[in-house]
């Protein structure tokens, strides 16, 4: 076999995992149609939070649901040739929706986003691009009174865990982000994080350094994904590859991928858009999350960019253009000063399952075969440990934590 470890996928995911085997010492050859790390995780809000391992699915959100998709903000949608998907996948999402589940979720996905700066800043470490990286809080707004705001299960699971909850009022907020509109009343300071400056560049730079550690990165599309004595064949473009070992960690496709194996997973394809403004007038200091119109805002190396939207459609369905114009207008409310010439409008891919939970391991039946997808809204957040814990499992050593609750037959 070629390579020791083959990953298919180059995204935050992949990248990471693929640093943390070189740095091992494993051979490793990265596999992606584009170029790394410029889909899906190049186009995210560039939170990197040790905090942002709350669920989707929350207690009552059932009852939110036709106001997501029909209200004011109208952040949800779901394409109408998706709704058969939907429907299974929604019901087991609504399942996990009890507080006691939220709870137990919030309990796995905190080890997986805990380290994420510290790793990030490790594996910028000499590319010449840590100030990409940038300290931070992210900014909850409402506009409503937030007297009240703390007691939120979402909240209290995080004080509990020794996030440091910062409430303030309007004269506060405003000092801390003069660009937000006086129609936000409050605001729940998390304190304790950091920012991308631009989660496209971070990429690039880790695939140099990766690269530079012998890493083989390889542009081309994998079509076919079969099991051979010995290991696996992989189809991509006009190649035909072999490896011990392979990573499937191409986010939204992996699961037509793994189907012809027999491997079915309900991971849906949640797509989110994003705008930004090169020429917005205004800069922010922190992330800040417009709790009520679900999008959040930070100042990029690009200009502005608010990210946001949760769209339910098949993995290759066209964007939906009417979405910008709604996007600005909400932008343009929350940030009146906003100078909204010359936005580019972007749209990706989010992988997600119904736990708000990855796939991190082997697959029974399958040796040689290890998962590494499903990440949902927190791929960023998660992909560095996530990388960690895929070399250990790819070196047959024992992670130091139980990675029960990321099983890939946990459905």
């Amino acid at each position: 076999m070629a390579n020791q470890v083959t990953i298919l996928g180059a995204g935050a995911v992949g990248i990471c995992t693929a640093l943390s085997l070189a740095e091992r010492g494993v051979q490793v050859r990265l596999i992606d149609r584009s170029d790394p790390g410029q889909e899906t995780s190049m186009g995210n809000a560039g939170v990197i939070s040790p905090w942002s391992f709350i669920p989707q699915s929350m207690p009552g959100i059932w009852k939110k649901i036709p106001t997501l998709m029909f209200g004011d903000y109208r952040p949800l949608s779901v394409r109408p040739t998706y709704w058969p998907r939907m429907l299974p996948w929604g019901l087991a999402f609504l399942r996990n929706s009890t507080p006691k589940r939220v709870e137990e979720i919030a309990d796995a996905m905190e080890p997986l986003c805990m380290p994420c700066v510290d790793l990030y800043r490790r594996h910028l470490e000499g590319t010449g691009k840590e100030y990409l990286v940038q300290d931070s809080a992210y900014v909850h707004a409402y506009r409503k009174d937030g007297n009240d705001l703390l007691q939120a299960i979402d909240y209290r699971i995080r004080k509990e865990k020794g996030a440091q909850l910062e409430l303030v009022g309007q004269d506060e907020l405003r000092r801390v982000e003069p660009a937000l509109s006086p129609e936000f009343k409050s605001a729940v300071l998390i304190h304790g994080q950091a920012r991308a400056r631009s989660p496209g560049l971070i990429m690039a730079a880790l695939a140099e350094k990766a690269l530079s550690l012998g890493v083989e990165i390889l542009r081309a599309p994998v079509t076919k994904l079969e099991q051979v004595e010995r290991g696996w064949r992989i189809t991509c473009g006009e190649k035909v590859l072999t490896a011990r070992k392979v990573v499937v960690a191409m986010g939204a496709w992996s699961a037509e991928l793994l189907k012809p194996l027999g491997i079915s997973v309900p991971l849906a394809s949640e797509r989110g858009y994003h705008l930004e403004f090169p020429e917005a007038g205004i800069e922010l200091s922190n992330s800040v999350l417009d709790s009520d119109a679900k999008f959040v805002a930070s100042s990029m190396e690009g200009g502005l960019r608010v990210a946001g939207q949760a769209e339910f459609a098949s993995v290759d369905a066209p964007r939906d253009d009417r979405k910008q114009k709604r996007m600005q207008a909400k932008a343009k409310a929350a940030f009146p000063d906003l100078q909204t010439g010359n936005p580019r409008f972007w749209m990706g891919r989010r992988p997600s399952f119904p736990d708000s939970l990855p796939m991190i391991g082997g697959f029974k039946g399958h040796d040689g075969l290890f998962a590494g997808f499903g990440h949902s809204h927190y791929g960023l957040m998660m992909a560095p440990r996530t990388g960690e814990l895929l070399a250990d499992m790819l070196t047959d050593r024992t992670p130091n934590m139980d990675c029960s609750a990321y099983s890939t037959g946990r459905f």
